[in-house]
């Protein structure tokens, strides 16, 4: 017996790509909503194994018409690590969050899980605080005003690693320079602390959430994370 329809954003995405596929393996039906202009390699094994939408050419609504979908799993985000404008940045990651949200009120979906970031948690230093992690936390203040009528899960993740990641962020750059052979790299003192989490054992959370969703709240909050921290050089060491 197949296991109910899960609607997927950001499945092009480092984590989405590892949730798709994990998703197809335990047997659950995948819709994706992507953009035409999306590039798909890390998903292209996977191809003729899930539905897909193109939001800037389908109505987002569509995908909720033609199926029964039974959670919504939001991993769609934007960085905006290159300068882009603030208005992009929101434009993706509360309007566009917004618009399925609706879409799931209007057709009564059962759950809603979001991918938060660990920068929004209180104890971070508020410095790092800028318009990713600013449209995100605004993100999640709507969705708690919503979760009267939707359940909502609200993942705040930890500094993930694993494979496919994009290659300028710092483990998968760092890994390149060790597999290089490099006489030397050029870091700081590595004394922040931060903790390091393999992108399987994300996926796993999101499938427990998935398995287990009827024991828990209207909202629920969850870091995800190993509970342990250790300094960047401790890590670049153990590389």
């Amino acid at each position: 017996m197949s296991k109910p329809t899960v609607l997927l954003t950001g499945a092009n995405g480092f984590l989405g790509s590892h949730l798709l596929e994990a998703l197809i393996k335990q047997g659950y039906q995948v819709v994706v909503l992507k953009r035409s202009t999306s590039n798909l390699w890390r998903i292209e094994h996977l191809a003729g194994q899930y539905k897909s939408y193109d939001v800037d050419s389908q109505p987002l609504e569509q995908a909720f018409e033609e199926q029964r979908i039974y959670c919504v799993i939001h991993t769609a985000c934007h960085y905006g690590r290159n300068g882009d404008p603030v208005s992009q940045i929101v434009e993706s990651n509360l309007m566009f969050g917004l618009r399925v949200l609706d879409a799931c009120l209007k057709f009564e979906v059962e759950t809603f899980i979001n991918t938060d970031t660990f920068f929004n948690n209180k104890n971070f230093n508020q410095k790092y605080l800028g318009a990713y992690t600013l449209s995100k936390k605004q993100f999640v203040e709507w969705l708690q005003l919503t979760s009267e009528r939707i359940q909502v899960v609200n993942l705040k993740l930890q500094h993930i690693y694993g494979p496919k990641d994009e290659g300028n962020k710092f483990i998968p750059w760092i890994v390149l320079q060790l597999k290089q052979n490099v006489d030397s790299v050029k870091l700081t003192s590595g004394q922040q602390k931060r903790d390091f989490i393999f992108i399987d054992d994300v996926v796993s959370a999101y499938l427990i959430i998935l398995e287990r969703k009827s024991l828990l709240a209207n909202f629920s909050e969850y870091d995800v994370g190993t509970g342990k921290k250790q300094t960047l050089k401790s890590f670049v060491k153990s590389l």
